[in-house]
């Protein structure tokens, strides 16, 4: 009977910190799709993507960062 006393309070306050994980995930968005990425991998992406030239501008790592003459 004794353990009643200490179950009781603790088994509130785990129910306290569940309670406050599961609002700051419904605040933070982490609910908000739920169907999404279920489909999304039934997307058919298999086109290859374009390189973009904005990776590689020809800028180089000098320590004075002016370009290399082409």
């Amino acid at each position: 009977m004794e353990i009643l006393y200490l179950l009781i309070p603790l088994a509130m306050i785990i129910l306290v910190v569940i309670a406050a994980f599961f609002f700051w995930s419904v605040k933070s968005g982490q609910m908000d799709d739920l169907e999404g990425p279920a489909y999304r991998i039934l997307m058919d992406d298999d086109t290859i993507k374009p390189e973009s030239k904005a990776t590689d501008d020809g800028a180089s790592s000098d320590s004075d960062g002016d370009k290399k003459p082409e």
